[in-house]
């Protein structure tokens, strides 16, 4: 009995399936969709356009219907009878019969007007300065009435200034008195000579001549033409009751917050069409009161300052491509069912050869390698399985291989186990060998290592003796230094005082020598103290004489007197003189007994400053023989440091050799140990190994019915 199936959603046909399903139909919805809104788009353009056109004939005939009632207005405002019977009537001093012909005049003119034009309602002259008492009106029309709003309209055309002012269709007229919708247009016929002859000219048209007028202007089925004021108020429309009242759809621009907004503006506004007059035509789409989309085409008016406005429901335009939407529809439908057919195909050619593949794979998984493929196609599908029944082959072999393999592993490692245990002993007994060596090594390392530690001290005292011995030479070196130092400046002490003692004898012969001067000063002073002495007796008698002589000798007194001072002052001179004289040789006698006394000291400070460098020479002599000892000894030190040292090397020498020998021998006895416990590890592995071999020998026997299986 067959399996039955589940659909299994991670499948690759499952996959295929959803991928193909979806493109197509996501593909057929957006291009439907696109020609629909497309279609809908091009539809609507165009008949905005042809819509535009027709706004724009309509426009321009109502801008000539509304210049031919501004040309009639401009007739009248010239017609100079006309003028002559509004100021006939107008006069005070013309007679009855004068004011009934005029009058008769202007009725029948405006009958005639009436008359001639079937879509005027009437035709009207009222009296700017007496409106409710004086009008004119042709037939047909009923009175006037005079209300504030009609006030306010009068006063509209008389701000017109004699331009044509024009009025909205109003459902009752202009002065709310018909029974019908007209428009109405006024103006001011002014008469700047007779002020009170100037009268307003009403000219009101038909509702229904507007409808005539636009009858043929047709915006789709259910469209509506209105006329909208600059308020954007309904100024025609095919309903009276919306006269007047503001329009939903209107194109009044008003700015708010610096943005243009045109009623519920929607879309894009585009330009269409030109008038006659040269303005631009536009078409918009918007929404109406319940937003409904409109199709929106205007056309100002260049006579009024209105606005011709169509609008209607895009559905109307829209309706024909509202089929594609269907067909859309269908196409979709159809892609969805072609897409299920292909799916279909694709799993059955796909999806269930790769799962009959996969369920086969995973029957080989469990041990069962006699499944095959009975795939026949040479495509993708049939190549894979044929190779997926030659791998089936090619794993069955293998598979009795391994087992005659396992086999051949079972019994090598029995024998692999018998060496590992001998292996093992051996290993034993060549660690605790090793272990031997290496204690023997370490204890002729620690001898090793004490010797050297002793020649280490001995080379330390060498050392402090070396140093000993250089600080003494240095020490002889500076005394010898320090002894010719001392001989030297000895011997110039020696020379110094020698010269001293030189300079002591001169020094006794300049004293006898100033001795002598100062006797022969004195010698040279006594005759100079004598005429001195002789000078003031020659100046006394002088003086004497003078006085005598009385007034003749004055000037000889004068003279007298100057030479008996000038005697006094040398007198005093050679005292002094004579006082220093005495005080230099008081000090030469004493300088020449000083010196006297110290000649013979100098004399023995000479003797003992010779013995003292002699004591010096004897020093330096000693000290170049203790100087010489000590180069002995040094050079002693220095030998036995250098054996010292040649000792040193060779018990390092010693001791790297047992240290390397040590060493050795203990990563000996450790590889030895490892070695031991390698082969301990070996013989639990090759037990293991025999175990694995077993095992896989049962393995290969679970792969029952395989060619070439071993037992």
């Amino acid at each position: 009995m067959k399996r039955r199936r589940k659909l299994n959603v991670r499948s690759v046909g499952f996959k295929l399936f959803v991928i193909l399903f979806c493109t197509i139909v996501l593909l057929s919805s957006v291009l439907g969709l696109t020609s629909y809104y497309a279609a809908k788009r091009i539809i609507t353009d165009e008949v905005a356009a042809a819509s535009s056109q027709s706004i724009v004939q309509a426009a321009d005939k109502l801008d000539f219907l509304f210049a031919e009632y501004e040309a009639l207005s401009r007739q009248f405002a010239v017609d100079s009878v006309l003028k002559a019977d509004m100021e006939a009537v107008n006069n005070p001093a013309a007679g009855t019969v004068v004011k009934a012909a005029a009058e008769d005049r202007i009725r029948r003119k405006l009958d005639s007007v009436r008359g001639s034009d079937e879509r005027l309602l009437g035709v009207r002259l009222v009296s700017r300065s007496m409106v409710d008492a004086e009008s004119y009106k042709s037939t047909g029309i009923s009175g006037v009435r005079s209300d504030e709003g009609i006030l306010a309209r009068m006063q509209e055309i008389d701000n017109g200034k004699g331009e044509p002012v024009w009025f909205p269709v109003r459902a009752k007229g202009f002065f709310d008195a018909y029974s019908e919708s007209s428009l109405t247009m006024g103006r001011l016929l002014r008469n700047i000579q007779n002020p009170a002859a100037e009268y307003y000219m009403l000219i009101e048209v038909k509702g229904s001549a507007l409808t005539g007028v636009l009858s043929n202007l047709h915006i789709g089925l259910a469209g509506e033409i209105r006329i909208l004021d600059p308020s954007g108020r309904v100024a025609y429309g095919a309903d009276n009751a919306l006269l007047g009242q503001p329009s939903y759809i209107h194109t009044a621009e008003r700015k708010t917050g610096g943005q243009e907004q045109s009623g519920r503006l929607k879309d894009e506004k585009r330009q269409s069409g030109t008038s006659k007059a040269g303005g631009p035509v536009h078409s918009f789409t918007t929404g109406d009161e319940q937003g409904n989309p409109q199709l929106v085409v205007y056309q100002p008016l260049a006579t009024a300052d209105w606005t011709l406005l169509g609008y209607a429901p895009v559905s109307d335009f829209t309706k024909s491509a509202d089929r594609l939407l269907y067909i859309t529809f269908l196409v979709v439908l159809a892609a969805a069912l072609i897409a299920l057919v292909i799916g279909y195909v694709l799993v059955r050619l796909i999806g269930r050869p790769l799962g009959k593949l996969a369920r086969l794979m995973e029957e080989g998984e469990q041990g069962n390698l006699q499944v095959r493929t009975d795939f026949k196609g040479r495509d993708e599908i049939g190549r894979l399985g044929h190779s997926f029944n030659r791998m089936m082959e090619q794993i069955s072999l293998l598979a009795g291989r391994s087992s005659s393999s396992a086999a051949e592993v079972l019994a090598t490692s029995e024998q692999l186990v018998a060496a590992s245990g001998a292996i093992s002993g051996q290993a034993s007994e060549v660690a605790a060998a090793t272990g031997e060596i290496a204690g023997g090594a370490a204890s002729l390392a620690a001898e090793a290592e004490s010797s050297n530690a002793k020649v280490e001290r001995m080379r330390d005292k060498a050392n402090e003796v070396a140093g000993t011995n250089a600080v003494m030479a240095a020490s002889a070196g500076k005394v010898m230094e320090a002894s010719d130092q001392g001989a030297e400046r000895m011997k110039k002490l020696v020379a110094q005082s020698e010269s001293v003692l030189k300079m002591m004898d001169l020094i006794q012969e300049n004293s006898a020598m100033l001795r002598d001067s100062t006797v022969l000063i004195r010698s040279i002073l006594s005759p100079m103290i004598a005429m001195n002495k002789q000078t003031n007796i020659l100046a006394l008698n002088a003086s004497i004489e003078a006085a005598r002589a009385g007034a003749a000798g004055r000037g000889f007194i004068v003279i007298a007197d100057e030479i008996r001072r000038l005697a006094n002052q040398s007198s005093q001179s050679i005292a002094s003189v004579s006082r220093i004289t005495e005080e230099i040789s008081s000090h030469i006698e004493n300088t020449v007994q000083i010196v006297g006394e110290a000649a013979p000291q100098f004399g023995s400070q000479i003797v003992s400053v010779r013995e003292a460098s002699l004591i010096f020479q004897s020093v330096r002599t000693e000290m170049e023989v203790f100087s010489g000892y000590l180069s002995q000894s040094s050079t002693a030190v220095a030998e036995l440091t250098e054996y010292q040292q040649q000792l040193g090397q060779s018990m390092a020498s010693v001791i790297s050799v047992v240290q390397q020998t040590s060493a050795s021998t203990e990563e000996v006895a450790s590889m030895s140990s490892q070695q031991f416990l390698v082969s301990r590890e070996l013989v639990a592995l090759s037990g293991k190994l025999e175990t694995l071999a077993e095992n896989l020998k049962q393995s290969m026997r679970s792969f029952g019915g395989g060619e070439g299986m071993g037992s």
